[in-house]
């Protein structure tokens, strides 16, 4: 009887969340129709963004993002493997995992805007001199340093499933392969990871729509500007960064219609992207 209860419960709560994402849905939709109706599917490939002459494009700051987040992703897969299988494997238990799992936390739990603060005044001038000896304009801000600090943000949500995703095995295949002489890293090369690789994914894709939709770290030290950029070095925008800085100052019914259409791609991307991580999940029951 009290499971059933709390079952109805749960199925409840799962409904108003349904609800609300499509109360959201619909509310952007309808906000963002003057702009649908004057630009309809064109909105996402044009590259113009003039309020004063009322032509907007989101294509720059499309790209903007997916560039930004896909970045941070390729930038954070190494260090994520690598705190997996240490978390996952070496320190399971024991005093140096409970050092390593707070440190993790603590990051995790560092406010986006200090992130921020710190890549403007301490990361972005490191940045400048390394473009200084690559050759590059020394803009300091742009793509590679907000992907740098993305990277940094995703690496303790991707790293936590995975770790999860690699205790996970069960210990009979483990020992199979051992018992067949295979060594330690053997066992984690060809039997964990392999097993746990879905798990793994799955958090990669959680932590990507989380970069997606990060907008303080990305407004401090993207450069906020509004063309498409021709190289990882160069200032650009994203969805998230041009909503916070414009929204307020949008003066014209076209100009918020216009942000708000791009709130709903970014709503849609993000969901997406959350729609195939909780199936994977699902499927492979991690």
């Amino acid at each position: 009887m009290i499971d059933k209860f709390f079952k109805n419960i749960l199925k409840l709560f799962g409904f108003i969340i349904i609800f609300l994402g499509l109360l959201i849905f619909l509310s952007l939709f309808s906000s963002s129709l003057p702009s649908i109706k004057k630009f309809g599917l064109k909105f996402l490939f044009l590259s113009d963004w003039d309020p004063v002459n009322e032509v907007f494009g989101g294509l720059p700051f499309i790209l903007g993002t997916l560039i930004t987040s896909l970045l941070a992703f390729i930038i954070s897969l190494p260090f994520i493997l690598s705190v997996t299988i240490i978390l996952g494997v070496y320190f399971t238990e024991g005093f140096i995992a409970e050092i390593l799992r707070h440190i993790i936390d603590l990051i995790a739990a560092i406010p986006s805007v200090i992130i921020g603060f710190w890549g403007l005044f301490v990361f972005v001038p490191i940045v400048r001199e390394v473009e200084l000896l690559l050759g590059v304009t020394p803009y300091g801000v742009g793509i590679i340093t907000a992907s740098i600090l993305l990277a940094f943000m995703i690496l303790p949500y991707s790293a936590s499933i995975g770790k999860d995703a690699m205790r996970l095995v069960p210990q009979d295949l483990k020992e199979a392969a051992f018992s067949l002489g295979a060594t330690k890293w053997e066992v984690i090369k060809k039997i964990m990871i392999p097993y746990a690789r879905s798990g793994i994914i799955a958090g990669m894709f959680l932590s990507l729509g989380r970069a997606l939709g990060e907008t303080m770290v990305v407004t401090m030290v993207i450069g906020n500007k509004n063309s498409i950029p021709q190289s990882i070095f160069e200032p650009g925008n994203t969805i998230a960064s041009v909503i916070a800085n414009e929204f307020a100052e949008a003066i014209t019914h076209l100009h918020v219609s216009s942000l708000i259409y791009l709130g709903l791609i970014l709503f849609l991307i993000t969901m997406l992207f959350n729609i195939i991580a909780k199936f994977m999940l699902k499927k492979f029951k991690i």
